[in-house]
């Protein structure tokens, strides 16, 4: 193996290579230890070696080799119910296709180049370069990127706060969202046509992406995780959220209407028949009546059917 070695290593930067050679899945590969314990490699022999390892994520910074870091339960959680509402959107309004955590993209800028694997990206339809579905990585600018905080240690925060910031702005990506299940980072950034990133302000709590048109969240609902069948009967995710589930509801809704309205009718009818009786028994309580009042006063019945 070619491993050329800046300086001496120190006990972290051995330990940081060993995944890279664990059980032995990769083989000959060139790479150098700089001063800062970071290894280096050619961006090809990242294409080729690093890019598709399964077990650990590796991303490519203007030479350097990073692993992604992980994310504590809490804010995974949160990141799988945001997918799931991104993903009813996208199923509803077709306008663009959903990459994971799997699929990489260059970003070639003024101050560097970088390979990054976000943990979740949408490249819309109006995207100059179409996503295929027999790629395995993106050749062109992903629209909306999605990171997860991996807040273990201040370099890892700012590795995502303001590193990768910097390099998704540069680089022509339209929005970028970290999400933070402790609410202590997460934020909205929206690309403006000056090439800086402004905020997302929420209006009264709500998020609205400015590329995803229609599709919009509460910010607290991010930690509440509120099922579907409940966001089904927001107003908020009205539009997106199981449409077939809702109409189904509505057809149901409208039948039982009918179904009591009917039932009421029968009611009202039978009510009006109960009623009818009852004053048909009157009467006939009233004749008798007049009858024996008659039969009192000496007048027989059949006089009463003599008469006219």
């Amino acid at each position: 193996m070619n491993i050329e070695i800046l300086h001496q290593p120190s006990e972290r930067s051995v330990m940081d290579i060993k995944p890279l050679l664990w059980e032995n899945r990769v083989k000959e590969v060139p790479f150098r230890i700089s001063r800062t314990n970071k290894i280096t490699i050619p961006e090809d022999v990242y294409w080729e070696k690093y890019y598709e390892l399964s077990d650990i994520h590796y991303e490519w910074n203007d030479g350097f080799l990073e692993e992604k870091p992980v994310s504590d339960y809490k804010s995974t959680l949160m990141f799988l119910w945001f997918m799931e509402l991104l993903g009813h959107f996208i199923k509803v309004y077709p306008m663009g296709k959903i990459m994971t955590l799997e699929m990489g993209f260059r970003m070639e800028t003024t101050r560097k180049t970088v390979i990054r694997k976000p943990d979740a990206g949408v490249i819309l339809n109006t995207n100059p370069v179409e996503l295929k579905e027999s790629d395995i990585s993106y050749s062109g600018i992903v629209d909306l990127c999605i990171e997860i905080l991996s807040d273990s240690n201040r370099k890892n925060i700012e590795r995502d706060t303001k590193m990768k910031k910097e390099e998704y702005c540069l680089g022509g990506v339209q929005e970028y969202f970290i999400l933070d299940g402790k609410d202590k980072r997460t934020v909205f950034y929206h690309r403006l046509k000056s090439g800086e990133y402004a905020r997302i302000k929420p209006v009264k709590g709500i998020v609205k992406s400015k590329i995803l048109h229609g599709f919009q969240f509460r910010i607290a609902d991010l930690y509440n995780r509120p099922s579907l069948e409940e966001m089904s009967e927001d107003e908020v995710y009205g539009d997106f959220i199981m449409p077939s589930y809702q109409a189904e509801k509505e057809k149901v809704k409208i039948e039982f209407k009918r179904a009591e309205q009917a039932e009421q009718r029968v009611e009202q009818e039978k009510q009006r028949a109960e009623q009818a009786e009852q004053r048909a028994e009157r009467e006939k309580q009233k004749v008798k009546y007049l009858f024996a009042k008659l039969k009192s006063l000496g007048v027989e019945n059949t006089e009463l059917l003599n008469v006219g």
